[in-house]
Order: structure tokens, then sequence, then C-alpha cells
């Protein structure tokens, strides 16, 4: 079964562990000096926020997989979407390892599909050489536009 995954940049955070632990009735799964993940169950999500963004809002959605088979009917969806697809193959990134790629949809909006194989300590581990991190893909490299979800506080809506 797949679930979805929503990525947003935060200014505080400490205030948004609050704010999105009683929104979602519920206390992060991972919590980091900066970065917070809940893998909610009802509706399936994956939610995390992160201070390492260039600004606070919505910097990418995505789809997480339980299986390889599944990510791999992902990447045959992308590609037959036309879209252009970056395979970072096994990485690590937000305190995980991974499997995964990227798309960008026709509104510039960046879309990662992955299959999770386990937490790291660190945010994201260095390739073990020089040579090779120069050639190591970036964690979240530049994929698209942020979703760019304006938020006002106190506003309304519909």
């Amino acid at each position: 079964m797949k679930r979805f995954h929503v990525h947003t940049h935060v200014n505080d955070l400490q205030a948004s562990i609050a704010f999105y632990s009683k929104l979602f009735a519920a206390p992060p799964t991972r919590v980091e000096s900066d970065y917070a993940k809940w893998m909610l169950e009802d509706p399936r999500v994956n939610f995390a926020i992160s201070t390492r963004g260039s600004k606070p809002g919505i910097d990418h959605l995505g789809l997480q997989t339980d299986t390889e088979e599944e990510l791999a009917e992902l990447k045959a969806r992308a590609e037959a979407a036309d879209m252009s697809l970056l395979d970072q193959g096994a990485t690590t990134c937000c305190y995980a390892r991974s499997d995964k790629h990227w798309i960008t949809d026709p509104q510039g909006i960046a879309w990662e599909h992955f299959h999770t194989l386990g937490d790291i300590p660190v945010f994201s581990e260095a390739a073990p050489t020089v040579a090779a991190s120069a050639q190591a893909p970036a964690c979240c490299p530049p994929r698209g536009k942020p979703v760019g979800i304006p938020v006002q506080s106190g506003s309304s809506c519909c």
C-alpha cells in the first residue's frame, strides 16, 4: 500500500510540532533538531517538516511505497506520463536510507517517489570519498519549484 507524502519547511520547529501534534491528535514519530515526521494511518500520510528550506511552505509532494515492486510501478507510471525523471536510486535523506526518484509535473511541482529502507542518525550521509561526493546527487536536488502555497494567519477560506 502506498502512502501520500508532504514535506513542508517551517521557521519555528517547536511551534510547528505543537500545532501539527494537536491537528493530527498524535505526536511525531520522529523528532530531530531540524526535522519532525508523522506517519499517520488515517489518512495514510507521511507528513514531514524541517527548518532546512529556503522559505516556509510546502516543498514537495510524494508517494512512499511499502515495497520495491510498488516503487517500480510508480517509476513506470512516471515514465509513461512523459515526465522528466531523476533517478537517485539508493540514497540518504531526511534521516532515512531510501531508493527514490523524482519527477516534476507540468506546473513545476516536484514529486518524490520512494521506498524507505531504514533510519539513519543524520539528515543525509556524505559520500565516502571526495571524488564520489562530487558526483553524488544532493539529498533533495533541484527538481522543480516549491508548491508555494501562501499562508495567511487568521484567514478564512471558502
